[in-house]
């Protein structure tokens, strides 16, 4: 499935054929997202005056969620949306500038996928503009793979890591995601936006797509994402995208809940030492507190 639009699944079948559809009443509740595999019935003839019916949706591979916890500063508010299926990468794209890169944001991607079982892909934009040296020092434990983009240059780089795969590209607005898209998948004519005056982008991409790349596989383009709530994710989970800091959560007391309260927690042994950022600490307990509700700045 590559698009929905008020009701309407836009798929595309073994051979290329571009198939309108409508759920079938048997699915239920069930929801249908661009990603999904799915089987249809009636008319699949592509023609513009007939429907398909979709009446099973596949086992999927992997499901990448986001929590929607600007809902209510409740964890009974909060709604859990699926962004996409049967992603295989999870490509993160910030700017180096203009906006500045959002490190809070990145960290709650990284958490998103790893929890999905999806491998990420750090893509750097605006490259021209500033240098990608203080990121990736803040990612150096991770080992973290990355791409840089540039306005002047092709992105071959990104290309090649695409290729062959099912990518899902998330960003906040403004950071160069659809100009990016444009550039990937000629013709596609992705509307690109400016940044306002305070940093952060209007929205471009107003709904999910999937476009066929040239040199094969696909990449989903989301709408541009001001917040990526993690309200799902277990505490455990949660250090999955902090892979430098779980050996020393192994020091921690029992029933530690890492929060540092309890004030013998294996995590402020860690940084007192100098074993890691103080920042990567910081930005795990931020993501703790906005998961209990405490704290719900999820831009980053």
């Amino acid at each position: 499935m590559v698009a929905v639009d008020r009701g309407r699944y836009t798929c595309q079948v073994g051979d290329g054929r571009i198939v309108v559809a409508m759920r079938a009443r048997e699915l239920g509740r069930r929801g249908v997202v661009v990603g999904d595999r799915v089987q249809l019935v009636g008319d699949v003839s592509g023609r513009s005056d007939t429907l398909a019916r979709i009446v099973r949706i596949d086992e999927r591979t992997s499901t990448l969620m986001r929590t929607a916890d600007d809902v209510e500063n409740s964890i009974e508010g909060r709604q859990e949306r699926v962004v996409v299926a049967n992603a295989e990468q999870l490509v993160i794209v910030n700017s180096l500038s203009d906006p500045p890169p959002r490190t809070g944001f990145i960290d709650r991607c990284l958490v998103a996928a790893y929890d999905a079982g999806i491998e990420p892909l750090l893509c750097l934009t605006k490259a021209d503009l500033a240098g990608p040296e203080e990121v990736l020092h803040y990612y150096a434990e991770l080992d973290l793979p990355y791409v840089l983009c540039r306005p002047e240059e092709e992105p071959t780089e990104l290309m090649e890591a695409l290729t062959d795969r099912l990518s899902v590209l998330v960003g906040h607005s403004g950071v160069g995601k659809s100009t990016l898209v444009n550039r990937l998948v000629p013709g596609t004519d992705r509307a690109v936006g400016v940044v306002s005056a305070v940093g952060k982008g209007r929205h471009t991409s107003t709904s999910a797509v999937a476009l066929p790349l040239p040199a094969g596989g696909w990449i989903i383009d989301t709408p541009g994402i001001r917040s990526f709530g993690l309200a799902h994710v277990s505490p455990d989970s949660l250090l999955h995208g902090f892979s430098d800091l779980v050996e020393a959560t192994t020091r921690c007391s029992p029933n530690c809940d890492h929060t540092g309260a309890g004030g013998d927690c294996g995590l402020d042994k860690l940084i007192a030492e100098g074993g890691a950022d103080p920042r990567r600490l910081l930005s795990y307990r931020r993501l703790l507190a906005s998961r209990s509700g405490e704290d719900t700045d999820t831009t980053g």
